[in-house]
């Protein structure tokens, strides 16, 4: 699913990546911890194509079997619709939007015309305990409710791969376990790969398999 060698980032003189290489396995869920400041986040945004690699020249970064590094910026942008979903600490919902039309927000952005659009949202809203919030804007909803709206979101494309950055962090425990539960869930479902930035040692341990960060460099 992701093939990713000689990774590096500079911020200036600063060294945050230091040629990272990391390989995951379609339908795997692998969870990426260290401290903070280890390049966690950097690196989920390269492999999500939200940043670009230093020494590009030498940075492979294959997802799916496509090579990204062969795409204009157009074409990376429709893959990255298509093909990834994000979910982030911080939902992000836009919040005059209700609920459907913020999981509605990629599929039209791809073209999926609104009446497939909002019945692919609302089967996501059903399955994951939402069809009581339809209609609801975010700030209707509890911390928990509009993570699982971001959830939605990030699957409404059907996308092959869900990066996460730290999903849980904002979350009540109970909140955080149920959302959890709720990964592992949507891969036996749905199949997808998830690669999850975490700071929580219960949802680490859970994964398929677990990466830990020092200083740029993947350790162990």
């Amino acid at each position: 699913m992701i093939q990713a060698k000689n990774i590096h980032k500079y911020y200036e003189d600063l060294h945050v990546l230091k040629g990272v290489d990391i390989n995951v396995k379609k339908g795997e869920v692998v969870s990426i911890v260290g401290a903070s400041g280890a390049g966690k986040t950097t690196l989920l945004q390269i492999l999500g194509t939200l940043d670009d690699a230093s020494k590009k020249e030498r940075f492979k970064l294959n997802i799916n079997s496509t090579n990204l590094n062969s795409l204009s910026e157009k074409e990376l942008a429709s893959f990255r619709n298509e093909h990834i979903g994000f979910i982030f600490q911080f939902h992000q919902l836009l919040p005059e939007f209700t609920a459907v039309e913020n999981v509605c927000l990629p599929a039209f952005i791809k073209g999926t015309p609104k009446i497939d659009a909002e019945k692919r949202a609302k089967e996501l809203l059903d399955f994951l305990g939402l069809s009581h919030r339809y209609n609801h804007k975010p700030s209707e909803m509890s911390g928990g409710e509009q993570q699982r709206v971001a959830v939605a979101r990030a699957l409404i494309n059907k996308p092959d791969l869900i990066f996460a950055d730290e999903p849980s962090g904002n979350l009540d425990s109970e909140s955080a376990e149920n959302l959890h539960n709720l990964f592992f869930k949507l891969r036996d479902e749905f199949g997808q790969t998830f690669v999850i930035v975490t700071h929580n040692d219960e949802l680490a341990n859970m994964a398929d398999r677990k990466l830990t960060m020092v200083d740029g460099n993947i350790v162990s």
